[in-house]
């Protein structure tokens, strides 16, 4: 049995929502900020940094513009990552959730490497 805990972090972005879903979909948009090199094979990503070994995630569901769901191979079926976009009713601004899994005692650390992403991604969109 897992000890992790799913977590969601929330992020407002300047874009419309079928712009940043290509980012967080094809292997083009993923490699301009969430890895060095992404292939996509039969609906499996090989995502690498730093000329490490590949790690592998499954396409596990989505729906174009709404969200877009992975799950490591090496890693208990029922954890996965997502990233869903939703429009704010209150300020018509897209916002980038993300959900991920990770141990209570590395939960800071997790959600600082996401900080960090996510400002890649924030740059390469102009944001």
């Amino acid at each position: 049995m897992s000890k992790k805990a799913l977590y969601t972090l929330e992020y407002p972005v300047r874009c419309s929502p079928g712009i940043l879903y290509e980012f967080l979909s094809t292997p083009a948009g993923l490699q301009e900020w969430f890895a060095d090199k992404v292939d996509e094979r039969d609906g499996i990503f090989s995502f690498s940094w730093n000329g490490a070994e590949d790690e592998q995630a499954e396409l596990m569901e989505g729906e174009e513009n709404k969200y877009i769901r992975f799950h490591w191979l090496h890693m208990p079926k029922s954890e996965y990552f997502e990233f869903s976009i939703e429009k704010s009713e209150v300020t018509n601004q897209t916002i980038l959730i993300i959900k991920d899994f990770a141990e209570k005692k590395d939960l800071k650390d997790q959600s600082q490497l996401w900080e960090y992403q996510v400002k890649d991604l924030f740059h390469r969109l102009g944001n």
